[in-house]
């Protein structure tokens, strides 16, 4: 498989570790608190037969900048930083695709740059804080997996890990959000790592029990391509629906085989559901 092209982009906001891969309009992926490397990532590997994509770390992750004050980890930070290297790339408008916290960001995005994007692809996320009234959600304490999750979150943040150690956790962890935990080999064949920003989890964990823009999504002038399994422990589906309904030119599609890995455990569709989205905007 490919590799990911690298490079160190400088903005006005800072030094940014950008990844390239593809051949298309432009794309930019990225996740809250992931740490990306030149393996990419699985969900960003599948827009790359359709568009150019932009992998990005995000400040604290990789060899992007750190922050200097905490509010640098804020999602409405993030957003600002965003603009700030497509405007260094030189692209008047992008694309955006983002998985869960990736989603959320995209939701963001939308709101408050709808001028400066093409089109968002959510999936798996939300518009607002999903623990506390969702006890479908594997974060909500009435969960039955509530505990476990919350001990692999802390155990991964450890520094001092063993890099085996590590891998084997976060495939259990991984494994809590599949719908056929017994298909993770098979799902998650290729040589594709990446570890986790504990700087920007920290911070995320805080800010997630304030984050409501709900009342905002009819800000978002974009079309939105609004995807999500049907099982889903993380952001359950009533979030997806939620967001449908409150983003004017959006189109929920629901995978009914499809936890929070809709993009994997149901490739093919996934994949034609994303490309009809693109012919529909021609």
């Amino acid at each position: 498989m490919k590799r990911w092209e690298r490079k160190l982009l400088q903005t006005t906001r800072g030094v940014f570790e950008v990844f390239m891969k593809g051949q298309g309009d432009p794309l930019c992926v990225t996740h809250h608190y992931s740490e990306f490397n030149h393996t990419g990532d699985y969900f960003a590997e599948t827009f790359t037969r359709t568009n150019q994509v932009f992998l990005i770390n995000l400040r604290e992750a990789g060899g992007s900048d750190k922050a200097y004050e905490p509010y640098q980890l804020s999602m409405l930070e993030t957003i600002f930083d965003l603009e700030a290297v497509r405007d260094t790339l030189g692209f008047q408008r992008w694309g955006f695709a983002g998985h869960s916290t990736g989603g959320m960001l995209g939701v963001l995005y939308g709101i408050h740059f709808s001028k400066s994007l093409d089109f968002t692809v959510i999936v798996g996320a939300a518009a607002r804080e999903y623990m506390t009234f969702s006890r479908d959600c594997i974060y909500n304490r009435a969960h039955p997996d509530y505990e476990r999750m919350q001990e692999l979150i802390e155990t991964l943040k450890q520094s001092d890990l063993s890099l085996e150690k590590r891998k084997e956790l976060s495939i259990e962890r991984t494994k809590l959000s599949l719908h056929k935990p017994e298909k993770y080999r098979e799902l998650f064949s290729k040589d594709i790592h990446k570890g986790m920003a504990a700087a920007r989890m920290n911070f995320f964990i805080r800010e997630i029990h304030v984050y409501d823009v709900t009342r905002k999504l009819e800000l978002i002038h974009v079309p939105t391509l609004i995807m999500c399994g049907r099982y889903d422990v993380q952001c359950p589906l009533n979030y997806s629906i939620e967001m449908a309904e409150g983003i004017p030119d959006s189109r929920l599609v629901i995978f009914e085989r499809s936890n929070h890995y809709p993009f994997l455990e149901e490739a093919e569709r996934f994949a034609e559901e994303y490309e009809a989205f693109l012919e529909e905007r021609k």
